[in-house]
């Protein structure tokens, strides 16, 4: 390690053996000139051929300098290579624009015994917007890269001690994954102070047969806690409550136990956290696991129009990054230049500092759904801002590749909703307007797409939330069930296992062509409806609608295009039916207290965003610290689960 590159920030990583191309170029673009390939023996070391191209352009080895100057005491940043070989390193940044300009180049050349070591400084103050750093590699000779990274020119301020939280349900193959990568790589490994996995689901992780081998490198790092199912927000919870009662961990690390994770991001988001000019919590961005080279949201904010999640302002949505790398002159590429700025991050990958933890407390008891938002809120409240940091990150199943909108989930999203809405209510009586408007607004959507236990179930959210939080915490491990039972008396909740159990829809252009004309939407939509209205008959089909089998009704046929987006994820989950002649009685069944509930919930938003706020407070239990300030369990987590050593 030289003088000026003193504490390492993010290392140049390589991809895993047999990643497919795209997947690749996530880490290196190459010149389609080159002779052969550059191939990686390590994950961070690259051989590359005479005469030859390769660019460290890529979404994990380019440097996201702006979120750098932006969040961090560091003035500058030192890029450190070491190589054998013979050739030329340049170093490239852009503007908030995505335009590139040249920084410096150096020529090199190393032998096996006195390997290179080329450094160019990058001052910081230019990236106040935007940009990125990153450095080309030209060679005359064959060049081994043995080593690089990007470094600052400072010791990193207080100390590494990770406590990672990875709660899981029947998940049990997943954890034991996510287990072992934490351990795989030395640098990760030896900054995890503590590893908790609250485990609430019914097959167990230490019953797994490569459970004894990832926990034998923990080693009484780990812990387990056996506990009931109280969703992802009770699982985190724990994770808190124990990282704060029984470690001396300074960073707790949310991660989900069904992602594909890039151990270098632990080491990332705990660089920035370290360098941060205060407190703040460091997250990650989101791969889609399913499409990998796809970054799927870059950063995401809380519409406070209508109180509804949604991507940051400027920001990119499903880049694919084999189709269009970081420095390619596309107008999507464009947008990754611009520094995101966030309201939350995923709990997918997020770290909050101790002294956040202790002044916040626990993590809302929501079950699912909301509770990161929440809690991203609530730091905003008290000073602590959020950062998704680029180049962190791990895969996950996208949610545009979930039917949560309208499934079970839906309940909790609504309920969820209206109580961080009552959480977060800054008075403004247009707020709880935009929000009623919205939820009535895809009511009528649900309706037109025949889902009526989606509408049952959200109606039951209102009703739920309506009743007061003191409610809302007591049915924390009985809403799901009750959610449940309400669908399974909706015919649209019940699935058929394949398209080939529905006759053929009628093919026609008109049918199959989505109009563009006002007119003929408003038409369209307003025949739909009519339809919709009129009771089922077997065996018949209609234009855009396809009819199923006796006793069943109604699927919409766009749905059951091959190339429409919902056609994948419904042919994997099963299609929806609905009984003969129930379709207008449903109908009125469910949309019948929509409007008033709706109009109660405006009326009474003041109130509960009081009572809200109260209960929260009360529903925190002194465990013995009280006292002294410190954060309080939730009655509903109360340590009367015995953790377990695995």
């Amino acid at each position: 390690m030289s003088e000026l590159a003193a504490s390492l920030l993010s290392r140049v990583i390589l991809p895993r053996p047999g990643e497919p191309l795209d997947v690749r170029k996530l880490y290196l673009e190459e010149s389609t000139t080159n002779a052969r390939r550059a191939h990686a023996p390590t994950r961070t070391s690259l051989q590359i051929g005479a005469e030859s191209e390769v660019s460290f352009a890529t979404y994990f080895n380019a440097f996201p300098a702006s979120y750098w100057r932006r969040w961090t005491t560091c003035k500058s940043v030192v890029l450190r290579v070491q190589v054998t070989g013979a050739g030329r390193v340049d170093v490239y940044r852009t503007k908030a624009t995505g335009a590139r300009i040249f920084v410096e180049g150096h020529d090199f050349t190393g032998t096996e015994d006195q390997p290179a070591a080329v450094e160019t400084e990058v001052v910081l103050q230019p990236f106040e917007d935007g940009g990125w750093v990153w450095f080309d590699i030209t060679t005359d000779t064959a060049v081994t890269l043995h080593s690089g990274g990007w470094y600052a020119t400072s010791p990193a301020p207080g100390t590494a001690n990770i406590a990672v939280g990875i709660p899981t349900f029947n998940r049990p193959a997943d954890c034991v994954n996510a287990l072992r990568e934490l351990t795989a790589d030395p640098l990760v490994d030896q900054v995890i102070g503590a590893v908790i996995v609250p485990d609430q689901g019914e097959r167990k992780v230490r019953d797994h047969p490569d459970f004894p081998a990832a926990a034998a490198r923990l080693g009484s790092r780990l812990s387990i806690h056996d506990q009931p199912n109280l969703g992802g927000s009770g699982g985190y919870s724990r994770v808190m409550y124990e990282a704060l009662k029984n470690t001396d961990c300074q960073q707790i690390l949310f991660m989900d136990d069904d992602i594909r994770l890039e151990p270098d991001s632990i080491l990332r988001v705990l660089a920035m956290h370290r360098f941060a000019k205060a407190p703040m919590l460091v997250g990650g961005q989101m791969l889609n696991l399913q499409e990998p080279s796809h970054l799927h949201i870059m950063g995401e904010v809380v519409d406070r129009s209508i109180f509804m999640w949604t991507a940051a302002p400027h920001a990119e949505y499903d880049h694919d990054f084999a189709e269009y790398p970081l420095n390619d002159n596309n107008s999507r590429s464009k947008l990754l230049h611009r520094r995101i700025d966030v309201d939350y991050n995923g709990w997918w990958t997020c770290m909050i500092p101790r002294q956040v933890a202790e002044e916040l407390g626990q993590p809302l008891p929501l079950f699912i759904k909301w509770d990161d938002a929440d809690y991203g809120l609530r730091a905003a409240e008290h000073g602590y801002p959020t950062v998704t940091l680029p180049g962190a990150a791990i895969w996950h199943m996208a949610w545009s590749d979930k039917d949560d909108a309208i499934d079970w989930q839906a309940y909790f999203h609504l309920r969820n909703r209206l109580v961080v809405a009552a959480m977060h209510w800054d008075g403004p009586k247009a707020q709880v307007i935009g929000l009623v408007r919205s939820h009535l607004k895809a009511t009528l959507k649900h309706l037109a797409c025949l889902e009526y236990s989606t509408v049952a179930i959200q109606n039951k959210a209102i009703d739920d939330f309506l009743a007061g939080p003191e409610h809302i915490f007591s049915i924390l491990e009985s809403a799901l069930p009750q959610v449940h039972r309400i669908r399974k008396s909706y015919p649209d909740a019940v699935v058929l296992p394949a398209a080939s159990e529905l006759p053929p829809p009628l093919h026609k252009n008109k049918a199959m062509k989505p109009p563009v004309n006002p007119l003929v939407i408003g038409y369209r939509l307003a025949r739909g409806i009519m339809h919709n209205l009129t009771a089922a008959t077997p065996n018949t089909t209609a234009p855009g609608v396809q009819r199923s089998d006796p006793g069943c009704a109604l699927v919409p046929a766009v749905h059951c295009r091959r190339g429409h987006r919902h056609h994948g994820r419904r042919m994997r989950r099963g299609l929806p039916a609905a009984r003969p002649g129930q379709d207008v009685r449903v109908a009125v069944a469910v949309v019948a207290p929509s409007a008033p509930v709706a109009e109660t919930v405006r009326g009474d938003a003041p109130d509960l965003s009081r009572r809200v706020a109260d209960a929260v407070q009360q529903a925190e239990v002194g465990d013995g610290a009280a006292a002294g300030g410190k954060p309080r369990a939730r009655a509903w987590l109360n340590g009367r689960h015995a953790a377990k050593s695995p």
